[in-house]
């Protein structure tokens, strides 16, 4: 056989295994998602110490260990050291504005920023794992981690058909981004955490509950209030962020070069 189709063999064979990596992590994401809107456990916010707690804090931290690994290949150095700094800006800024009065999280910044520069399995992983170490000293928003991959997921999409391209297309991307976002988080806020955590959302929940909705109709209204606008700016931020950046940083990241994802500014012609 020749070096050619020797070679041809090891990326049609080491594609594969990343494929299937990426299909298992997302299948067991979407997998304990389900079970959690399904079964509605009640002590999930207990902390780690909860049996049922520790079970989908590990199904979640699987999860976004394959999805790192089927991408960690085309992962420049730079991309592992900005996931670090990604976790710890959603971190800051989601416990601030949840401890006010505001209707928004701005916690998924960091996330859209490596969805942005990385692709799609980087920024489902990186929201995952943003959660679980948020969880460990704020048991609440373990139940979002679903939530959070879905926004890094979608970040990617829209970064590889061009939405950071123009300044302004990246709001409206995370404009639609939010309202998927918040149809798919609201069933959690409601059967598993009985309701937001944040100060500001949690007073728009309590209002629309004063005028009669049920507490699904309550959060899901909420959410599609608060989710859209929320990833609008989010989307916007991380894109100004990203044309921040030295050329020769994004120009490291291969999902930049391939997706033309800057466009121009990537060197490449629209």
């Amino acid at each position: 056989m020749s070096p050619n189709l020797l070679l041809a063999d090891e990326s049609t064979g080491s594609k594969l295994r990343r494929n299937l990596l990426a299909v298992a992590g997302t299948l067991l994401l979407m997998t304990t998602y389900t079970v959690l809107v399904i079964t509605q456990p009640t002590d999930l916010t207990g902390g780690l110490g909860q049996g049922v707690a520790l079970a989908t804090f590990a199904a979640y931290l699987l999860s976004a260990l394959l999805l790192l690994a089927a991408v960690l290949r085309d992962l420049p150095v730079s991309t592992l050291t900005l996931i670090p700094v990604a976790l710890g800006l959603n971190i800051l800024l989601g416990q601030f504005v949840g401890s006010v009065m505001v209707p928004l999280y701005l916690d998924s910044i960091g996330t859209v920023l490596v969805g942005f520069l990385a692709g799609r399995r980087a920024g489902a992983a990186t929201g995952v794992l943003g959660t679980l170490i948020w969880s460990l000293f704020a048991p609440t928003v373990l139940p979002f981690a679903a939530g959070a991959a879905l926004i890094g997921f979608l970040a990617g999409t829209a970064a590889r058909f061009g939405a950071v391209r123009r300044v302004y297309l990246a709001p409206i991307a995370g404009l639609v981004s939010g309202v998927l976002v918040g149809t798919i988080s609201a069933p959690v806020a409601a059967f598993v955490f009985g309701g937001t955590s944040g100060v500001g959302t949690g007073a728009v929940v309590a209002a629309f509950r004063s005028m009669g909705d049920s507490l699904l109709s309550a959060v899901t209204k909420q959410a599609l209030i608060s989710d859209p606008g929320d990833k609008a700016i989010v989307f916007l931020i991380a894109a100004m962020l990203v044309y921040a950046l030295p050329s020769r940083m994004y120009q490291s990241y291969e999902f930049v070069r391939r997706y033309r994802v800057l466009g121009n500014l990537s060197g490449e012609r629209d």
